[in-house]
């Protein structure tokens, strides 16, 4: 609805060759977090639950670069932690630009006006700003007060300095919509374009009682598009209108994990950017590797209530790619907000949910301490020469 007609373009064409070449499987957005170490403690975040030594670990420019390139992605969205933390962010960007990806950078903003200097506006670069509301609701959502009006400085900041400038928003379970729809009419007002998901049941997340389920998902945004028609409202949403649809239960999608390939300081992560199962070491060890059928709702309890925009929106794409008379029913339609929803999946048949994150973490840390070992050797073997 939102996005520039430039990324559009690229993405559409990238999507047709990948359809020419017979490729069933394509990412569509690299992920690449270039750290876990954040400057926040969200209690809805499962990114951060990581011992210092894997807290402290950074991709360098080189292997962020080399992950874009194997990937081949037309867009890259660099999350994290909070990547502003990292001291060569602005080298790892330009290097992305320079290669005519589209790089969206995720910040909590609250290092985005002091480090503007280390970036040169481009129609490739966005910042995109966490924000899940307006004050009140923001300031809770991310456990620190004050965190909103910093977030706003540094966004408006940022546009007077030539920046395109996006904010995501993830939604919980107790938020109004109605609240929801004063946020969405207040970051229009801003000349930000918006992109709002459903918050993902992270296991390792401190707050594990206010992520939706989808059924309460598709509830809340019929309610939130309802709001929007009644008000006249034209959010700037940068969403296909199909994954909007899609949240308001009016299409029977199943994710598409590979869309989004995440690479971060453990290697390419299986399957997804939200769920952290095991690690490949090559983007093509991870797509011929993993066992892709065994994820996803239906089919793995911890994927049981995900609807999030890293996993439909590449479905969404397809879709719109492959069937376009859908898009255009939608496109032009408008999302319907009343009568019966598309069927929901049965999860009678999924596995049960796997804890695999000591392992990870203990096979993390075996290797950092081999590497100071091997460091120290080299260290000596250097003094004796």
């Amino acid at each position: 609805m939102a996005v520039p007609v430039k990324q559009q373009a690229a993405v559409a064409a990238y999507i047709a060759r990948q359809k020419l070449a017979g490729r069933k499987r394509y990412p569509l957005v690299l992920m690449l977090e270039p750290l876990f170490r954040c400057n926040l403690a969200c209690a809805g975040c499962g990114k951060i639950d990581y011992p210092d030594p894997i807290l402290n670990r950074r991709l360098t420019p080189q292997e962020c670069w080399d992950a874009a390139d194997e990937c081949g992605a037309p867009i890259v969205a660099i999350p994290g932690g909070e990547p502003l933390i990292h001291r060569e962010i602005g080298e790892i960007v330009a290097g992305l630009v320079e290669r005519r990806k589209f790089v969206s950078l995720c910040t909590n903003a609250l290092l985005l006006e002091k480090n503007l200097h280390k970036f040169t506006p481009s129609p490739y670069l966005f910042f995109s700003v966490h924000l899940d509301g307006l004050k009140a609701h923001h300031d809770r959502a991310v456990c620190q007060d004050g965190v909103f009006d910093k977030a706003v400085k540094a966004i408006r900041a940022a546009q007077a300095a030539g920046f395109q400038v996006n904010a995501n928003a993830t939604v919980f379970d107790g938020y109004p919509a109605e609240e929801l729809a004063d946020f969405l009419d207040f970051a229009t007002g801003l000349g930000v374009n918006i992109s709002i998901s459903p918050g993902f049941a992270y296991e390792r997340a401190a707050d594990q009682e206010s992520f939706l389920n989808r059924q309460k998902t598709k509830t809340f945004f019929r309610e939130l598009f309802r709001i929007q028609k009644a008000r006249g409202a034209k959010w700037s949403l940068s969403h296909s209108p199909l994954y909007l649809d899609f949240l308001a239960g009016n299409q029977e999608f199943r994710c598409t994990p590979w869309g989004m390939p995440t690479r971060n300081v453990f290697g390419w992560q299986r399957p997804c950017y939200l769920l952290g199962e095991g690690y490949a070491q090559s983007f093509a060890e991870l797509m011929e590797t993993t066992d892709w059928d065994s994820y996803g709702t239906g089919r793995y309890a911890k994927c049981a209530n995900c609807m999030a925009h890293c996993g439909y929106e590449p479905t969404a794409a397809d879709v719109a790619f492959s069937q376009p008379w859908k898009f255009l029913k939608v496109a032009l339609g408008g999302i319907r907000t009343e009568g019966p929803m598309a069927p929901e999946i049965d999860l009678s048949n999924q596995r049960p949910a796997v804890d695999v994150h000591h392992r990870i973490v203990a096979r993390a840390l075996e290797g950092i301490e081999a590497e100071a070992r091997d460091g120290k050797r080299r260290t000596a073997l250097v003094e004796k020469v």
